[in-house]
């Protein structure tokens, strides 16, 4: 086997002296997937990624950032599929000829965590109103304030709760991931907004609890889209398929079932239910 590796190397060093591009077979099959700092901070991308290699030979390279930020990638073509989580700039993104299809792929919750002492006595099951008592309160409040996923659902919770959090004296943008700012948050003894899936991998929580959850509004939507082709050829469409095909298989929905955080399920597959 070690023989095998050495005359495949020396096959491709020559083909770079000569010119010539080595044969198909003795390129990595990989792709780039720019996804969210929640699917990799809940520690899913760990649990599933090694999986899909198994079963495909296909190498994913993860570039977690902001929602935002990786769509952002998609439209410039610095990564063969974004797997994100807003749904109105997916649908977007797709509408504007930057990605071949949108594919609902899992879902999670959001929740609002903060000191287990509830100084805005926020906790209950309605966020637009835990956020109006955080408002009134004058209590710490940790933002993204990154364009992610998670900030876009923020600001809509802000939105319809009729406070607004720039006037907030204790309303602080981190402009930093997920796991970051509820490392402030704990720090601080302040709320914030969260996934449930990174909270529940979440070790530096302090004296943070989770206070609100189970709003419908709360729902949390997971999506994957293949780069469009046609607007940068270099694309990898036929290995970006087959991995988002994978995401959306029964092999791929029972995978997500199955992570587990301190026997929690953090995420919960519904390909095909277009919500």
């Amino acid at each position: 086997m070690g023989m095998i590796r050495v005359l495949q190397s020396t096959a491709s060093v020559l083909a770079m002296v000569l010119g010539v591009a080595p044969p198909a077979g003795a390129q990595e099959r990989s792709i780039v997937v720019a996804s969210t700092t929640s699917t990799e901070q809940s520690g899913l991308f760990g649990h599933l990624l090694p999986v899909f290699t198994r079963a495909s030979g296909i190498v994913v390279k993860v570039v977690a950032v902001g929602t935002g930020q990786a769509l952002d990638m998609g439209r410039r073509g610095d990564a063969d599929v974004v797997f994100v989580h807003d749904q109105v700039a997916e649908q977007k993104f797709v509408d504007e000829g930057h990605g071949l299809r949108r594919l609902p792929v899992m879902y999670n919750d959001f929740v609002l965590v903060g000191p287990r002492s509830d100084p805005a006595g926020a906790k209950g099951r309605d966020i637009a109103s835990a956020l109006r008592k955080v408002a009134a309160s004058g209590a710490g409040f940790i933002s993204r304030g990154d364009k992610s996923g998670t900030h876009a659902a923020e600001l809509r919770y802000w939105a319809n709760s009729g406070a607004a959090p720039p006037g907030m004296p204790g309303y602080k943008e981190c402009g930093c991931g997920m796991g970051q700012a509820l490392n402030i948050a704990s720090s601080s003894d302040a709320y914030a907004l969260t996934d449930r899936g990174t909270w529940l991998s979440f070790k530096n929580r302090g004296g943070l609890a989770v206070l609100v959850e189970g709003d419908s509004s709360l729902f949390n939507q997971y999506g994957v889209i293949v780069v469009n082709p046609a607007r940068h050829p270099h694309v990898k469409k036929e290995l970006a398929q087959a991995f988002t095909d994978w995401l959306v298989s029964d092999e791929g929905q029972r995978a997500i079932a199955s992570y587990r955080v301190g026997g929690e399920q953090l995420f919960f597959p519904n390909a095909g239910s277009g919500r």
